[in-house]
């Protein structure tokens, strides 16, 4: 049994072992001189390389033993690296790989190294660019990598080499069983694992927003993020490899800055009526996809309620006085979501910018045995916008307990409502029925999980009494 996990392995590696410090930077002047970084680019060649060192992840379930250096199992030498991948249920193994001093890796075009695995498996997500000294700031992640029982060689290329003038990021990987019959319980080895310039890294195509063309209804004062961002090249073997690129690879721009401006880390801010076009281009080349923002001003705000406030147990309402104080950003381990607080005519919205999962966990739990309903109001910025609610109620214990799926176990209960069929653009109240398990066990309500959207507004959350 696990505590306070939501989700499963295979979504957790990421988000909760990447520490992404968001940062406001100036643009170098054409007079700054950078430092010239040793320009080495072995990362473990039978030993690790000058200054390099072993960080295990240890949050989330992550096994700090399960790394080692070994001499019974290499492709080239008398050393090479192992991770013991535990079985399902007993965590994952991760490390990153880091130098005390940063290097130049603008001539270099991949990362390339040597892999098997004592069995056939699928590594969820490795690359480079984990870095406290960047703020992970040239984070490069190919997820699904597919190693056989054989040493075969890897490559992950560059999306940019230009921007690595001074990295200390150089290798990192994050592998787990996900689910019952996942694979685990085998072993990984790496050798031979090096930053080179193979001169076959071709094709270069970069995406923003998965190379979709969108439209979405903002409003000033609101920001949300690009996502989406990744660079495919061919190979020269045939093969076309794409790999997830941090924002800072990009360089974006905005049509009409009087609307929105977009700046180095993707982060858009609406700061007028109008619209305007987010597009990016990497290394030169226009990225596929792109932002339509039709913002229209000032946002209006969500119905007032009318209920009187016996008949209410607020989580977030300006119109009643709330029933506990609330956590609206948990951190949930892989949530991508970026929850804010903006205004609507002086009234308090919740803001969820590119949310896959987050919550709004309760300081103290809420006596719903006379409550029967739950509502919210829903502004949805872009068609096709569907949430799921959950509704939790955490037991006697006070404790959020469930498996690796988020199902609620030992004495916790739920509920789960999906909406969708949202107005673009206007308010839509939803009465959520406190019904299923909810119906018998109400009186220790802990938490509310929302998953998906991507982006939305949330007012008036209250439990009442129909």
């Amino acid at each position: 049994m696990r505590k306070d996990r939501f989700i499963n392995i295979g979504r957790i590696l990421l988000g909760c072992l990447l520490i992404i410090m968001v940062s406001c930077e100036r643009e170098p002047t054409e007079n700054v001189e950078f430092a010239q970084f040793p320009q080495n680019g072995d990362v473990f060649i039978d030993a690790f390389s000058a200054g390099l060192d072993f960080f295990p992840f240890v949050d989330a379930g992550a096994d700090p033993m399960a790394f080692s250096v070994v001499t019974d199992e290499v492709f080239s030498g008398e050393t090479a690296m192992r991770f013991d991948v535990p079985v399902f249920g007993n965590g994952f193994v991760g490390a990153t790989f880091n130098t005390t001093a940063a290097r130049n890796l603008t001539g270099f075009d991949a990362l390339t190294f040597y892999a098997r695995a004592s069995q056939a498996a699928s590594i969820d997500a490795i690359g480079f660019g984990i870095s406290g000294e960047t703020n992970n700031r040239f984070l490069v992640t190919l997820n699904e990598l597919g190693v056989s029982t054989r040493w075969e060689k890897y490559v992950i290329p560059i999306p940019d080499a230009s921007k690595l003038i001074g990295e200390t990021g150089l290798f990192w990987l994050a592998e787990g069983a996900s689910f019952e019959g996942d694979e685990g319980g085998y072993s990984l080895f790496f050798d031979e694992i090096r930053f080179e310039r193979l001169g076959t890294i071709a094709q270069p195509r970069p995406t923003i927003f998965d190379g979709q063309e969108i439209t979405e209804q903002s409003f000033t004062g609101s920001s949300l993020s690009v996502t989406g961002l990744t660079q495919t090249f061919n190979l020269g073997t045939g093969e076309n490899l794409t790999v997830m690129a941090a924002p800072a690879y990009f360089d974006f721009s905005s049509s009409d800055l009087s609307v929105a401006i977009v700046n180095e880390l993707g982060e858009i801010s609406v700061v007028g009526e109008g619209t305007a076009q987010i597009s990016a281009q990497l290394a030169g080349v226009a990225a596929t996809g792109g932002l339509e923002l039709v913002s229209g001003g000032g946002l209006e705000p969500a119905p007032t309620p009318t209920l009187p406030q016996a008949s209410v147990s607020s989580i977030f309402s300006d119109a009643y006085t709330n029933a506990t104080e609330s956590n609206f950003t948990p951190g949930f381990g892989g949530s991508t979501t970026e929850t804010t607080m903006t205004s609507a005519n002086g009234d308090a919205v919740l803001s969820y910018a590119n949310n896959n999962f987050t919550g709004i966990l309760f300081e103290n739990t809420v006596d719903g045995s006379d409550r029967t309903f739950l509502h919210v109001d829903v502004f949805a910025q872009e068609p096709g916008v569907e949430i799921v609610i959950q509704i939790r109620d955490v037991g006697a214990n006070q404790m959020i307990e469930s498996d690796n799926n988020g199902n609620p176990i030992v004495d916790d209960r739920d509920f789960r409502f999906t909406v969708n069929s949202l107005a673009v653009g206007d308010w839509t109240s939803f009465d959520i029925p406190l019904e299923g398990d909810l119906a018998t066990q109400k009186n220790n309500l802990g938490a509310l999980i929302l998953v998906g959207g991507p982006n939305f507004l949330l007012d008036n959350i209250y439990f009442f009494t129909e």
